[in-house]
């Protein structure tokens, strides 16, 4: 029996914060459900590991000191409100200019 998965909360291209950790982030790819390996799922505390059956958020993640590839359960995301740009170096390789929060996927771009 396949179990229902959620739609996804936030889109390609937005620009989000997690809700525990300090660091920030633009989605560049969503799975629907839990789509990574059990061993990663496995290293996170089980007292604070997510439930599976939600959206998986791939994002071009920093904070102050470096910048990184992160993956996020939508529970532990909320969209970040301070308008400003990330510094992420991938970014300006699959976006174009951040405008209005978020930042328009390149094959959007005319």
């Amino acid at each position: 029996m396949q179990c229902e998965s959620r739609s996804a909360k936030y889109s390609l291209g937005q620009v989000v914060r997690h809700r525990h950790r300090p660091f920030r982030g633009v989605i560049f790819d969503v799975d629907p459900q839990f789509a990574n390996t059990q061993e990663w799922y496995d290293s996170i505390p089980e007292d604070s590991r997510p439930a599976k059956d939600q959206p998986f958020y791939h994002l071009y993640a920093e904070t102050e000191a470096t910048y990184y590839v992160a993956y996020v359960s939508e529970q532990n995301l909320v969209p970040d409100s301070s308008g400003e740009p990330l510094d992420h170096p991938d970014v300006v390789e699959h976006f174009g200019d951040f405008e209005d929060g978020r930042y328009p996927l390149q094959g959007q771009l005319n």
